[in-house]
């Protein structure tokens, strides 16, 4: 469908601004806007805007009058799951491809190449066939060259959430899609190198609230608020739709005020449905995160078996081993992430913990399970443990003939064991309210650990407790490496006498 054709086509907006958001930045009236172009682009989509998505287009598209090109460089998009962000973005990636007069490069990402490829394919792909533009595009699907390219030369493609994204190549339209997922910041450092030769780039991010392992998006979203309520002239656009945190999560009134499609594409009862399904599951804050748009960390609640007070006046990033060390592996139950622990005494009696670290830096808390027996025998090799810890009980069972063939001498915890290692990580944070006791324990103050430790919860087992597996928020390897590690040290460490040097912080 020629250009000419779609931007005098009939603009048609679903519905007034009936929810408003939270955090939005505020339209410039002084601005022109190509927001109705890309109004225009999704009815002819047949996705016509709804009043929040046009509120979206309307700012994100401004044009700087001193330059006569886009004003914002990035926009942050984050709203209630099924809200309709997908065909916000599919027409502001067509707008692209058609109303800019050039080629232009356009790249989607989401949690993984997997996910985007499947979204690419069945909605981005699926609607254009399905459009007014099905004769003005053809598309190459082989994998590792997925685009959607029109006739004009401008290509719409996927790409996998990394550093090496769009490498070698140059960007327009970088859209990061389920930002919640990303951890850090690599797919945004793969994007922007891109887009610096281009005349007007935009980096689009869009996700529903994460969870306290969403670093790169909750940092989005703290420096978006800020600049909202601050008034700030910046080249990021924010808009925020979510509940405030002393709403009711039961109260139809809630979701009405944060879910801006509910009522057009969205009916209550299906909220409803999910509410009391979730809630009688015990799993009420993946509704408030869904549907409420809510942080963990945005609602009032203590950690809940060591409270974060305690576990800060034990950071120490100066602390180092001065002897024998232990190291310990574990393994999520879904087997997507596995962790290496390792603990020791200082030279002043206390148990220092943390996650192991590279050479550069990066911490041994990593996607996958295949790189934790390599790893372990390498840091054997190296630091003559007292004790390298898998637990047979646990799901990092899985490993226990792999590193044995690869030579290791594993010390395998039973299930008492277990216990007593978490009982020993607790008394000697010195938590307890009951007792008197010191802390005996420190820590570098590592993001993982602290995550895991704010999300972990207690398992009842007869008169003693475990770390729990299930009904977490928060992947707790990092947590449970250090507990089995400190195990290790604890029955190990006075078996040798042996000090080889200080288990130094870099070089490892």
């Amino acid at each position: 469908m020629p250009w000419s054709a779609v931007v005098t086509a009939t603009l048609e907006t679903r519905s007034s601004l009936r929810c408003s958001p939270r955090w939005a930045t505020a339209r410039k009236l002084g601005r022109r806007t190509r927001g109705g172009e890309v109004a225009r682009i999704a009815a002819a989509l047949g996705t016509p805007l709804m009043a929040w998505q046009r509120l979206v287009a309307d700012v994100a598209l401004e044009i700087d009058p001193d330059t006569g090109r886009l004003a914002y460089r990035e926009i942050v998009l984050t709203v209630p799951r099924q809200s309709g962000k997908t065909c916000l973005m599919l027409a502001v990636m067509v707008h692209r491809a058609l109303g800019f007069g050039t080629r232009q490069r356009i790249v989607y990402t989401a949690q993984s190449r997997l996910h985007a490829r499947k979204k690419w394919e069945d909605e981005h792909v699926v609607t254009l066939q399905q459009s007014r533009f099905r004769s003005s595009f053809n598309v190459r699907k082989q994998i590792g060259q997925e685009a959607i390219r029109w006739r004009n030369g401008s290509l719409h493609g996927l790409d996998a959430p990394t550093e090496e994204a769009v490498h070698g190549d140059t960007l327009d339209l970088g859209a990061v899609d389920e930002a919640f997922a990303h951890e850090d910041d690599r797919v945004e450092q793969g994007m922007r190198p891109a887009m610096i030769t281009r005349p007007q780039p935009q980096l689009w991010i869009f996700s529903t609230a994460g969870t306290l392992k969403s670093v790169y998006l909750r940092e989005k979203v703290d420096a978006g608020r800020l600049a909202v309520e601050a008034g700030l002239d910046s080249s990021v656009a924010y808009f925020e739709w979510s509940a405030p945190p002393d709403a009711d999560p039961g109260d139809p009134a809630t979701w009405w005020g944060c879910m801006p499609a509910l009522g057009e594409t969205v009916p209550e009862e299906a909220i409803r449905a999910d509410y009391l399904s979730w809630t009688a599951r015990g799993k009420l804050q993946e509704f408030t995160r869904a549907y409420l748009n809510w942080w963990p960390n945005d609602v009032p609640e203590e950690w809940q078996v060591v409270p974060r007070a305690a576990w800060q006046a034990l950071a120490d990033p100066g602390s180092e081993i001065a002897g024998r060390v232990a190291f310990a592996a574990d393994v999520n139950p879904d087997r997507t992430w596995a962790c290496i622990g390792v603990a020791g005494r200082r030279a002043d009696g206390r148990l220092h913990v943390e996650v192991m670290t590279g050479e550069d830096g990066t911490p041994d808390h990593r996607r996958g399970t295949a790189w934790v027996v390599p790893r372990l025998r390498q840091l054997a090799d190296r630091w003559r443990p007292c004790a390298v810890v898998i637990a047979p009980s646990g799901p990092a069972n899985s490993l226990i003939p792999e590193a044995e063939a690869a030579g290791l001498e594993l010390a395998k915890p039973s299930v008492a064991d277990i216990a007593g290692a978490c009982g020993a990580f607790y008394d000697a944070t010195g938590a307890n309210p009951d007792v008197d006791d010191p802390p005996s324990l420190r820590h570098l103050d590592q993001p993982g650990l602290n995550v895991a430790l704010a999300g972990a919860l207690k398992r009842d087992l007869g008169d003693r407790w475990l770390w729990a597996r299930k009904g977490l928020s928060v992947d707790i390897t990092p947590l449970v490496a250090v507990t089995l590690a400190g195990w290790g040290h604890a029955t190990r460490g006075h078996l040798t006498d042996d000090h080889p040097t200080p288990f130094a912080l870099t070089g490892r």
